[in-house]
């Protein structure tokens, strides 16, 4: 059993994740906490036993390898199973875009992660409970760098399928995912990929937004820029070429969407990449 309890500074709140108490609980059968509303998310991974987790007025079981993320700013409710009180370990934290995220996952809707490396989830928790003990310099540095990892293990655990290494998305959007990943290079529109997935233009893009985080357009953009990458550091085409190889056709427009996604021109980012290459 750990409590850990913690007080974050102002210039860490604003440049990390921030925890506020954190610990580890073998619970008895009354383990029950419930707020209408609090500061801050927890993540709680159940190492033993069963709980449960109330939250926007629908219940949801907690088991064995389970993650769970609760954000405590809506009226909530959680405790052990009586039958089989849980062992967790848990944190409550705060830190930047984390609503953002929470959406991106789907977390009202779904707030408990059932496949996640539970044996990365275990040990980062560990080195979380750790660092918050440790009076190191770096200790607020490595308690941000423990809860992207939580975060992470919580994204590809709802992001993958079980077993198959694959991004999770809607089977209905495969049609145009896939036309776009084959023929990045093709004009096409939300409604040409909207009717390859049986839809309409709006439902389509709303679905696709609530799976990727970004419109199709976008998604298309960043696949061109992706292709233009690697072709300037692997080729020795002109950057005209280039633009239309991955679906511009008017090269100074490639230029610039370039330089706003990539950050740089098309030219230097050739000269910098290429350089980095040589140097392997």
């Amino acid at each position: 059993m750990r409590s850990i309890f913690a007080t974050p500074n102002p210039l860490h709140q604003e440049v990390f994740y921030t925890v506020h108490r954190a610990g580890h609980l073998i619970a008895g059968v009354e383990h029950s906490i419930r707020r209408k509303h609090y500061p801050g998310h927890e993540l709680i991974v159940c190492l033993n036993g069963a709980g449960f987790l109330r939250i926007d007025g629908r219940e949801h079981e907690v088991g064995k390898r389970d993650l769970a993320w609760v954000d405590c700013r809506m009226p909530h409710h959680y405790g052990a199973v009586v039958a089989d009180p849980w062992e967790v370990y848990w944190v409550r934290f705060e830190g930047p875009r984390l609503t953002r995220l929470g959406e991106l996952l789907g977390v009202a809707a779904e707030p408990i992660f059932r496949q996640i490396d539970f044996a990365d989830a275990k040990a980062t928790f560990e080195q979380t409970l750790d660092a918050l003990e440790s009076a190191d310099a770096d200790a607020p540095a490595q308690v941000h760098a423990s809860i992207a990892r939580l975060l992470a293990i919580a994204f590809r655990g709802r992001r993958l399928r079980a077993g198959e290494g694959q991004p999770v998305y809607p089977a209905e959007l495969e049609p145009a995912v896939q036309r776009m990943k084959l023929f990045y290079f093709e004009r096409c529109s939300v409604a040409d990929l909207a009717e390859r997935c049986g839809m309409s233009g709006s439902h389509f893009a709303r679905r696709f937004r609530a799976a990727f985080g970004t419109g199709p357009i976008d998604w298309l953009r960043r696949e061109r820029i992706n292709q233009a990458k690697r072709r300037l550091v692997e080729t020795d085409d002109a950057i005209k070429q280039i633009a239309e190889q991955v679906g511009y056709h008017d090269r100074f427009f490639f230029s610039k969407d370039f330089r706003k996604l990539a950050g740089v021109p098309p030219r230097e980012y050739r000269r910098h990449e290429a350089t980095r290459e040589a140097e392997k």
